[in-house]
């Protein structure tokens, strides 16, 4: 491998990296535009695992934005990012497949803002499948496969006598 190809393979890694995390950040906050955004313009999300839908990048947005209201406070941790590229037959080094674990706190506002304690968390893995166009990469399909979840009373200690 030459050095130019090494390089533009780092620079492809950390532009896809940080794609992952603007997907997180945009749930986080709310900001459903940015959302949309992300996605190419036939992009997909699936959140029925989650007890979601699945559908086009806009559609998932609105259902995002009603069903997230509930938990202003919000933060997604991802982690274990898992890279692959030339994921798609005949690829030409433009399509990608990232996996990643993560960790969803989810809060109400507190006094000042402030969120004492989550009152849901839930975790799982994520698939985002991506494609590099015009614009740079954008996700064509988010997969959300959600494997537990912690509701407030399966946090509270037992009660010892």
């Amino acid at each position: 491998m030459t050095q130019r190809v090494e390089l533009a393979t780092v620079r492809d890694r950390l532009a896809v990296d940080g794609l992952v995390t603007e997907y997180a950040v945009a749930v986080d906050d709310g900001d459903w535009e940015a959302y949309r955004g992300l996605f190419t313009p036939g992009g997909r999300a699936d959140y029925r695992s989650a007890g979601g839908i699945e559908g086009s990048a806009g559609a998932v947005a609105g259902w995002l934005a009603e069903s997230l209201g509930r938990f202003p406070v919000r933060q997604h941790l991802i982690v274990n990012r898992r890279v692959r590229f030339g994921i798609w037959e005949q690829d030409t080094g433009d399509t990608a497949r990232v996996q990643a674990d993560y960790v969803n706190p989810l809060g109400r506002d507190g006094q000042d803002g402030v969120s004492p304690a989550p009152d849901l968390v839930c975790g799982g893995r994520c698939v985002f499948a991506m494609l590099r166009t015009d614009d740079g990469w954008r996700l064509s399909e988010v997969v959300v496969r959600e494997k537990w979840r912690c509701p407030p009373d399966a946090r509270a200690a037992p009660v010892i006598d």
